[in-house]
């Protein structure tokens, strides 16, 4: 199956990928943010299929606005909801890269660590349930 994602539908996309692993970082308590949002965006720029193309693409059409971890989250798990939805619609298997992709992005923000921060590892399920949430 082909998929077909508009300008509009590959910016939701960046900004579902991206942005999780920018939640990660807000919540990583004790933890280095530059490390975990480093970690999380080299899984991202390893993806493979047509998410591979969308995440690897240089645009700036990335904005993520915010002081807090909830003014974020309020622009990055809706993303992950819509980003979800549409790539259901046009193809399953692609959809599953996607969530895949995610998932790999949050455990490599988090492998430095020992044991993930009580505040990281509800973000974490928070991430995981927008991408369900579709």
């Amino acid at each position: 199956m082909s998929i077909t994602l508009t300008a509009q539908d590959k910016t939701t996309l960046r900004t579902a990928a991206y942005g999780a692993v920018s939640l990660l970082a807000a919540a990583g308590v004790g933890d280095k943010p530059h490390k975990i949002a480093t970690n999380g965006s080299i899984a991202l720029a390893s993806a493979t299929g047509s998410i591979g193309h969308v995440l690897a693409a240089k645009s700036g059409k990335i904005t993520l606005t915010g002081k807090s971890a909830a003014e974020l989250a309020d622009q990055v798990l809706p993303a992950l909801t819509a980003a979800m939805s549409l790539l259901k619609e046009q193809d399953p298997a692609e959809a599953g890269n996607f969530r895949s992709t995610v998932l790999v992005a949050m455990d490599a923000a988090r492998t430095h660590q020992d044991r993930p921060h009580p505040t990281m590892v509800d973000m974490a399920g928070k991430i995981t349930a927008a991408l369900d949430a579709a």
